[in-house]
């Protein structure tokens, strides 16, 4: 039996975020919508107290590495149409035998 794992790093920038407090909202939004919609398992990882940026860890499992490298392109491309200045995603892809 294959098991993969995709582990990706997330970085946002807010640029409307005036306050730790509309950076909060905005980011809880997005946690639930990537968590609700794609099924991430998704935290804030760095930058807690700067209001204009989040490090985000994320991440998804499959038995098939094609579904899986697909799932997080549909991540990468919903986080580009909703940060279209601000966003980084760097993805490591690795089977459960090389863990």
């Amino acid at each position: 039996m294959a098991a993969y794992v995709a582990l990706l790093r997330i970085e946002l920038h807010f640029p409307q975020a005036g306050s730790l407090k509309a950076k909060r909202k905005e980011l809880s939004s997005v946690k639930a919508l990537l968590h609700q919609r794609m099924g991430l398992s998704i935290a804030e990882v760095d930058h807690h107290d700067l209001w204009q940026r989040a490090t985000l860890a994320g991440a998804l499992t499959g038995g098939d590495l094609g579904r899986l490298d697909a799932a997080v392109d549909k991540v990468e491309r919903w986080l580009e149409d909703r940060f279209p200045t601000g966003v980084y995603v760097q993805r490591t892809l690795v089977s459960f035998e090389d863990i």
